[in-house]
């Protein structure tokens, strides 16, 4: 079950469900829109390699925006810090976004209980396209979870991506054992 807008605003209240900033013409029907913050991130090296941690470079968005490239994976960031205490969260694109040829994720669009932080974007687009900070660029979406959770992900040892951050966070799959 995704949840309604009324819900979500409940669980706002209870905290279960925290967005900073949060303003609430942006609650949808029954999703949240969230926004690109100001930095964006590229590999330094064209070639990557799933176990080692490959650097980035930040750079901010500059006031008249950024000309995406086709064939070139930027990290983004939401301005959006988010905490979710009881439900499994989604991050998709906006429609909007897509129609511009703008995907915002490869593959990490869920996130898990107890994810507490901004969320990197993986962007790709399809043909050049300028984009701006504080542009809406996704929505997230609230699903129910059934039973109790063990481990939420902001308590678990092995968790990468805790801490609050306000730039975007490179993959850290050279943490993993393979």
């Amino acid at each position: 079950m995704i949840l309604s807008d009324k819900l979500i605003l409940q669980e706002i209240e209870k905290g279960t469900i925290v967005i900073e900033p949060y303003d609430r013409k942006y609650l949808g029907t029954n999703s949240y829109d969230v926004h690109l913050g100001k930095y964006l991130a590229t590999y330094k090296d064209r070639e990557l390699d799933a176990r080692k941690h490959n650097e980035v470079v930040h750079f901010e968005i500059p006031e008249e925006g950024f000309l995406l490239q086709p064939n070139t994976l930027y990290l983004g960031v939401t301005e959006e810090y988010t905490e979710t205490h009881a439900h499994v969260p989604f991050l998709e694109g906006k429609s909007s976004t897509g129609r511009l040829g703008i995907d915002i994720h490869a593959t990490a669009g869920k996130g898990d209980v107890g994810f507490c932080n901004t969320w990197t974007l993986e962007i790709s687009c399809a043909q050049p396209v300028r984009i701006y900070a504080g542009m809406p660029i996704g929505q997230l979406i609230y699903f129910v979870v059934e039973g109790e959770v063990e481990n939420l992900y902001n308590h678990k040892q092995n968790a990468k991506y805790t801490g609050r951050t306000a730039k975007p966070v490179e993959s850290m799959m050279w943490k993993n054992s393979f």
